[in-house]
């Protein structure tokens, strides 16, 4: 009996002490929970980290800044089998990506993904708790997706790709000097092209040229709007622009057919045979956002990850533009990325729903 007691005794304090282990932490944390800050965590040890990723359309510079967000988080550290991401397209349509939005904020995931701002304003209208990190939203503030880059007060932070309308206009006076008016086509429904758009209307104002506007409300309208615009137009400008963007291959080749130089906001509409650009790079525009999800699975609250505005800038020709509309490239801008891979025959613009 006594042998008994001592052995009852020992399993007793055992206990006791497994409990109060537990009840220090000694417990693995959960994705973004409080505990997921200490120094000896890593994405390695942590539990499976749910994604919603949500855009509006597909293109070119989406799925580079897509791919850019989900090797980031590879080289923090997160192996693919700790990833469980849900992908969502709304194929251009706005009213299904308002049902994607409602669906992922009552979802269980950790964190929700959006690419550029249609997306992002969706999903932050449906205030829900599950953080969402914003990948391209040039302007968020203006977009209304929080009040103050510095300070996320809407449940969202992420990556800001400025638009240095400034520097893409100078970049043409070199390239196209003779240009002196600009046709800009633009879709109205955008926040960020819009403001854009109101940014080098007022550069252009400045510096003596004039311009004119083509505006489009779905997918149908693009090749109309860009073949009014090549008929009058010296050139044209698209700034970032989820609608028009998709329909950049068209667009490029309404403007070469009338031997005018495109100009565009991103690499990807270069690389679909606009001339040339000066902008952020769409894989680091994703690589930043991972950064930011990285600090907040680590156990950092979304109020206090500041959204980051891109400002490194790349300069981007496409030589075969260039040679069909007559371009000398000048050797200011040898060290330009240079892009040959305009796309032979355009696909047809979607018909909205």
């Amino acid at each position: 009996m006594k042998i008994g007691k001592k052995i009852l005794t020992l399993v007793i304090a055992v206990f006791l002490a497994a409990v109060s282990f537990a009840g220090c932490g000694g417990g693995q944390s959960q994705p973004g929970g409080a505990g997921a800050g200490t120094e000896t965590e890593t994405p390695a040890a942590a539990a499976v980290y749910k994604i919603g990723v949500i855009q509006l359309a597909e293109n070119g510079a989406f799925t580079d800044m897509r791919e850019g967000f989900l090797n980031r988080l590879s080289e923090l550290g997160y192996a693919e089998e700790q990833l469980e991401v849900d992908y969502k397209n709304a194929q251009g349509d706005v009213g299904t990506l308002n049902t994607i939005c409602q669906e992922m904020a009552r979802s269980d995931k950790n964190i929700v993904v959006t690419i550029a701002t249609p997306a992002a304003q969706a999903y932050v209208s449906q205030e829900s708790e599950i953080p969402l990190i914003f990948i391209s939203v040039s302007d968020p503030v203006s977009a209304g997706i929080m009040s103050d880059l510095s300070a996320p007060d809407r449940n969202a932070t992420g990556s800001s790709n400025l638009v240095p309308v400034d520097e893409i206009f100078q970049m043409a006076a070199t390239l196209t000097p003779e240009v002196k008016d600009y046709g800009i086509l633009y879709n109205t429904g955008e926040a960020n092209a819009v403001s854009t758009v109101a940014n080098a209307k007022a550069y252009l104002e400045a510096n003596g040229y004039t311009f004119r506007e083509a505006t489009v409300t779905n997918s149908s309208e693009v090749q109309q709007a860009a073949e009014a615009l090549a008929a009058r137009a010296e050139a044209i400008y698209v700034p970032i622009d989820s609608m028009v963007q998709t329909a950049m291959p068209q667009v490029a080749q309404i403007a070469k057919d009338a031997g005018l130089p495109l100009y565009g906001s991103s690499p990807v509409m270069v690389r679909d045979g606009a001339l040339a650009t000066v902008s952020t790079d769409d894989t680091q525009v994703g690589a930043v956002a991972a950064e930011l999800a990285d600090r907040y699975f680590q156990g950092t609250p979304i109020t206090e990850i500041p959204a980051v505005a891109i400002s490194d800038f790349i300069f981007v020709i496409n030589q075969t533009t260039a040679d069909a509309i007559g371009v000398t490239i000048p050797a200011a801008y040898a060290d330009a990325v240079i892009m040959t891979n305009a796309p032979e025959t355009p696909a047809e613009p979607a018909a909205a729903e």
